[in-house]
């Protein structure tokens, strides 16, 4: 035995935009805790398992840190999320 253990939580979605907006959502709200890595966070399809896509960037930055923005991202890395603004849209239901 190894020590460690993963934790997968199966949690439903209807498309991979909901299901990545879920996971890093849920991913974000559990970093504080110590022993959670939200950069290894992945969505896959119920029938399709073993096909992972990652949520996150996590590319190692010049100061250590990981970026935490989203894995397609098109702007430079960060470490940290920029802010949003008021009147941002979010996904439809």
């Amino acid at each position: 035995m190894t020590g460690r253990y993963v934790v997968h939580l199966p949690v439903v979605a209807t498309d991979l935009a909901r299901a990545k907006v879920l996971a890093r959502t849920a991913a974000r709200s559990l970093a504080f805790l110590a022993h959670v890595d939200p950069g290894e966070t992945t969505v896959s399809a119920e029938d399709d398992q073993g096909v992972r896509h990652r949520v996150f960037c996590d590319n190692r930055l010049g100061t250590g840190r990981r970026c935490v923005l989203r894995a397609d991202h098109e702007t430079p890395c960060t470490s940290r999320l920029p802010r949003r603004p008021p009147n941002a849209t979010r996904l439809p239901r």
